[in-house]
């Protein structure tokens, strides 16, 4: 029979979120739900899970996911270093849902270890019937303690998918199937308590060369019709120390805008990606005033695959590394290269 010893060590890392809300000790249903569950709670509401790993837990935050910081983050990487150096074979990370996509491409960027970081929330609270959180947990867990899953970064595990940290996007408001990967697809999904990866991932290159306290602020703006350069003309005396522009398409911008995009770019790292979310920056395709090879040709920087908000996580902390635009443009080139290759 098999014993707790002889089970995978698993981190549980709570940091609040949807998953761990409920409205329990206020007025009524009225007042909302806030994130009041920590990752002993989470843990206790799956028994299932102890006989998939040896369970610890940890309340590392209880905050909304917006009010996360990339500090936050840096200082949860280096706890999860410390849980793999402890024997960890694996860590869960349950966060909320709005900002998953962005906080798991960090800890693709932070984290060296081969073994498994998998995030995981849920898009239905504690209080609600049909509440998701306790079967992505136990997903989540699966994932981590597999031998399958060493080797793929950051995984997000949700409605029994899991998908690459680089790739996967919040795609709905509401539904419980909201992340997917449009660009590349899930690496797998769970089937009768089993991860099943038939997709894989190449390593990060190009990542940061460590975690700093001390991230600058990157801007992030986006394009739409009609737009003026009002905006770029405030960056710096805002201090941003760089900007991503979410362009049009396969990467377009109002022609009228070049002159001062281009003025920033010749100071800042500026990066160019899509709006669309899925897809890559063209590179040779449209030669007019605002097109891709315009941009590029002034000194923007492709994002390729990157969305604009992957793309800010990114350069900010290869600008807390001290990196110059010429060393952001090759780290870029770098994570473009980490691809997937399909499994044996």
């Amino acid at each position: 029979m098999t014993t707790s010893r002889e089970l995978p060590k698993v981190a549980v890392l709570s940091l609040g979120g949807t998953i761990a809300s409920t409205n329990e000790g206020a007025s009524g249903a009225a007042d909302g739900v806030t994130p009041q569950l920590d990752a002993d709670d989470l843990v206790a509401a799956v028994p299932q899970l102890r006989r998939f790993a040896d369970i610890e837990t940890t309340a590392f935050r209880q905050i909304p996911s917006g009010d996360l910081t990339l500090t936050d983050l840096v200082a949860l990487a280096g706890e999860i270093d410390r849980r793999f150096e402890a024997g960890a074979v694996g860590v869960v990370v349950t966060q909320g849902t709005d900002t998953m996509e962005e906080t798991s491409f960090a800890l693709d960027l932070l984290v060296r270890a081969e073994r498994p970081v998998v995030v995981t929330g849920a898009m239905r609270n504690p209080t609600l019937a049909g509440a998701d959180g306790p079967a992505n947990l136990l997903a989540a867990v699966q994932v981590a303690a597999s031998p399958d899953a060493v080797g793929l970064g950051t995984l997000v595990v949700a409605n029994d998918e899991i998908h690459a940290a680089r790739f996967v996007r919040k795609t709905h408001s509401s539904s419980p199937a909201t992340f997917r990967s449009p660009t590349a697809g899930p690496l797998g999904w769970i089937i009768e308590g089993r991860p099943r990866i038939v997709l894989r991932v190449a390593r990060l290159k190009g990542v940061p060369s460590g975690a700093h306290s001390m991230v600058p602020a990157v801007a992030l703006l986006t394009a739409v019709l009609g737009d003026d350069a009002r905006l770029l003309a405030t960056l710096e005396g805002l201090g941003y120390a760089g900007l991503i522009i979410e362009a049009f398409g396969g990467g377009h911008v109002p022609a009228v805008i070049m002159p001062a995009l281009a003025d920033v770019a010749s100071r800042l790292p500026v990066v160019l990606a899509s709006r669309t979310g899925s897809g890559e920056v063209l590179r040779d395709t449209y030669g007019f005033p605002g097109s891709e090879r315009d941009m590029l040709e002034r000194g923007l920087i492709s994002a390729g695959f990157l969305d604009g908000p992957k793309s800010r996580i990114l350069l900010s902390l290869l600008l807390s590394d001290g990196l110059d635009r010429s060393e952001v443009r090759r780290a870029f080139e770098l994570v473009n290269s980490s691809v997937s290759s399909f499994g044996d």
